[in-house]
């Protein structure tokens, strides 16, 4: 077992991880900012190391200075949380060049996964369902052009090295497309290091559902069941929830078993997703796969029981799985809330500020992720996520009057948040119905999304 393991993130996953290494009796160490220099993360951890100023580039996308904390303060392994440099090839390699474990899949693994086009490739060659699109990424806007004029429109433009919809773009005729191409590749250049774009067919009103996996190095692997994870910002998920109230008992066995299948594929090991697209049909299709813990993982928790940070940390040991497929059972429902300092009044502006009356919301089946409290000031560096609002219940009806009695209860002063906004959803009768897809938000009830 693991004996001391750094955690090289920020915020409330920060805090996730070093709840559950301190239950396993793992002494951790916590990098920091300027910015985070009273952070939770920081207090709680049994030792911290400055690693740099606010900016992320500079801390906590800095190799360098975490390779070296984690040296310096004689942690074993490293995990790397969601965000930052927790789907870098490089930094995983650097890992273990540096004789520290990275706790997530191999560097050849996170590069297969993170490559987008390549994804697709061996996805395909599986036989399944791939969304129809270029074979590689895209050389040209000529090129661009020509493929869309045979698969055609409306088609969406994706970065070929990251996702969290950042450089993503739907184009609906060619001058769409050009524009699209040269905006999407600059995002994609900024956010992960690479402005190669690869384009698909635009699947309409389609659902993202997402299957959750875990493999170890013995060639064992088992899902937790999918999640819903359809209402969406800009491509960016706000709520989510497990099971889905649209998939049936079908399209969940078929998913789950081509879930296993690309995991072994491509030689997967510890915590990871692989998410689809399914239209109204039920046909699903591949996505992508994340080769990293989600922010929506504590709703596979609360209806599985298992804790998914404490099986990444038993993989990157070396231990196989302590579970069976025919052991894993899901009870219940969950629903998540991303609780973001962001106005919704106002598009959903950032709103950074200082903390002020902070109270959050308990009783039964609630559990919050955050690493908030009064007086913490809100950064402009990061992003916005400040918690999450996470609740069980024995089946959707109670999971959702569960969540708007938490929403309620959840008070903030000093900064703008989405709480109201998410009420407002949770009160909607077609999401009520279950009756949603990825645009639902789009002309949702006069919010400015």
């Amino acid at each position: 077992m693991l004996k001391k393991i750094l955690i090289a993130n920020r915020g409330e996953i920060a805090l996730r991880v070093i709840r559950t290494c301190r239950e396993m009796g793992i002494a951790t160490v916590a990098v920091y900012s300027d910015a985070d220099a009273k952070s939770l993360h920081v207090r709680y951890a049994d030792e911290a190391v400055h690693i740099g100023s606010s900016q992320s580039r500079k801390s906590y996308l800095n190799t360098d200075k975490i390779i070296a904390a984690a040296k310096e303060k004689g942690a074993e392994a490293v995990h790397p949380g969601y965000g930052f440099l927790s789907e870098s090839e490089k930094f995983a390699r650097a890992c273990r060049e540096n004789h520290l474990i990275f706790i997530g899949p191999s560097p050849e693994t996170i590069a297969l996964a993170g490559n987008k086009s390549e994804a697709r490739k061996t996805i395909g060659g599986l036989g399944i369902p791939v969304i129809p699109g270029s074979a590689d990424v895209i050389g040209s806007p000529e090129a661009a052009v020509s493929l869309v004029n045979t698969l055609g429109y409306p088609v969406i433009i994706k970065a070929a090295g990251g996702g969290g919809g950042r450089g993503m773009r739907i184009a609906n005729n060619e001058e769409e497309l050009l524009h699209g191409l040269k905006v999407a590749s600059g995002e994609s250049r900024v956010a992960f290091g690479n402005p190669d774009l690869y384009i698909e067919r635009y699947i309409h009103n389609p659902r993202h559902i997402e299957i959750q996996v875990l493999a170890d190095r013995f060639n064992h692997c088992v899902h937790l069941g999918e999640r819903e994870c359809s209402i969406q910002k800009r491509h960016q998920k706000l709520i989510e929830e497990s099971p889905s109230p649209f998939v049936d008992r079908a399209l969940r066995e078929n998913m789950c078993e081509a879930a296993l299948r690309i995991a072994r594929a491509i030689q997967y090991t510890s915590a990871g997703t692989i998410e689809f697209l399914v239209d109204d049909k039920r046909n699903f299709y591949f996505m992508e796969v994340n080769s990293r813990i989600q922010v929506e993982h504590p709703v596979t928790e609360m209806v599985t029981g298992v804790d998914i940070i404490r099986e990444q940390i038993l993989i990157a040991s070396g231990q196989p799985l302590e579970m069976t497929q025919d052991q894993i059972r899901q009870h219940g429902w969950s629903i998540e809330c991303r609780i973001n300092a962001e106005d919704p009044e106002d598009h959903f502006a950032p709103s950074p500020g200082v903390v002020q009356g902070l109270i959050l919301p308990g009783g039964p089946g609630i559990r919050v992720d955050t690493h908030i409290y009064d007086s913490w000031e809100i950064s402009s560096f990061y992003d916005s996520l400040i918690g999450k609002i996470i609740v069980w219940g024995k089946d959707r009806e109670m999971a959702v009057r569960r969540m708007q009695r938490a929403l309620s209860e959840f008070k903030i002063e000093g900064v703008k948040v989405t709480t109201a906004f998410h009420e407002k959803v949770l009160r909607d009768g077609n999401f009520m119905a279950g009756h949603f897809n990825t645009h639902f938000l789009e002309d949702f009830n006069g919010i400015n999304s």
